[in-house]
């Protein structure tokens, strides 16, 4: 009997837009829905009959309860690293086999983080604004070459931030959950305790992954051991920051100014409180939105559909039982 693989909210279009999706149609039956389910209800009727979920965006949730009504369920597969929107542990209490991407965007996601980095350090959008605006500003922007980036976080993605911060004439510091695992750093990047670095650094790039010890990692304490002008990149997600603390920092001026990927509930409106924030550059959650980085996550996650229906599952996320 052939697999169903249903993908239950490909919006905005990731997966729906990669040839390697081919791959899978090869393999399984695919199903695709290119909308977000309008209730709890639908995303249920979405999902009844599957025994693999592709989930390519982060927006369907996949809870206890909801897992519990998916008897037919054998893997999740996540198209991107982060996999904060699923019972893990109930997942791994029915057998359900859940896996990621890690580190194929890596690079791709680095040149996002550098690219608000900039913006916001030479304050790109501020003066596009006021140009538009009729205003030929005089505001002043803030050279890189020198400054120190505090990047937390050493995984895959943290490291090749700090090779291109290297490369720009950066200093680079540091710091990591697990300080002693192996990596490929620069040669004058140095490790710091959190508490230093953030004191230290003239611009902090976040790089760890969503979990009870990184929710609210940077929060208002934080900002108050940052520099006066120091700059915040999130590519993380967005409950590493406390919102509102980041909010009060920026509009009261110890921070700079912030380039934001990620937010708390995706999407954002209009009013959101960041939309009112002076040189605070957002983006909806696109860092690896590029041609390459879609086919590059699609990829990896249909590779790991076809190796877990050959027996062989990869990148594994589920814990041990």
């Amino acid at each position: 009997m052939t697999m169903r693989v249903v993908i239950p909210a490909d919006d905005p279009p990731l997966v729906g837009r990669s040839r390697e999706l081919d791959r899978l149609r090869d393999a399984c039956e695919v199903i695709l829905y290119d909308d977000r389910p309008a209730s709890e209800t639908e995303k249920l009727r979405r999902l009844q009959d599957a025994g693999i979920l592709l989930n390519s965006r982060g927006h369907v949730s996949f809870s206890r309860p909801l897992l519990e009504q998916l008897p037919r369920l054998k893997m999740i597969a996540v198209c991107g690293i982060g996999f904060d929107s699923i019972d893990i542990d109930a997942a791994a209490e029915r057998g359900v086999v859940v896996s990621n991407v890690p580190g194929r965007t890596a690079r791709v996601v680095a040149e996002h983080a550098i690219a608000l980095m900039f913006s916001v350090a030479r304050r790109t959008a501020e003066m596009t604004r006021l140009l538009r605006s009729g205003i030929w500003s005089g505001d002043l922007g803030v050279a890189l070459y020198e400054k120190t980036i505090g990047v937390v976080g050493a995984g895959a993605i943290g490291q090749q931030v700090m090779h291109l911060a290297s490369a720009l004439g950066m200093r680079v510091l540091y710091w990591t959950f697990h300080p002693d695992q192996n990596r490929s750093l620069p040669d004058s990047a140095e490790f710091a305790d959190l508490p230093e670095l953030l004191e230290i650094s003239d611009v902090v790039s976040l790089h760890v992954r969503l979990s009870s010890q990184s929710r609210h990692l940077i929060n208002a304490e934080s900002f108050q051991r940052m520099k006066p002008g120091a700059i915040l990149i999130n590519t993380a997600r967005g409950p590493v920051v406390d919102t509102e603390a980041l909010v009060h920092a920026v509009q009261g001026g110890h921070l700079s100014g912030a380039g934001i990927d990620v937010f708390d509930q995706e999407p954002i409106g209009a009013d959101h409180p960041l939309c009112d924030c002076t040189n605070v550059v957002l983006t909806p959650h696109s860092a690896d939105q590029t041609p390459e980085g879609i086919d590059l996550l699609t990829a990896g996650c249909v590779d790991n559909i076809l190796a877990f229906l050959a027996g062989n599952p990869s990148n594994v996320v589920t814990p041990s039982r």
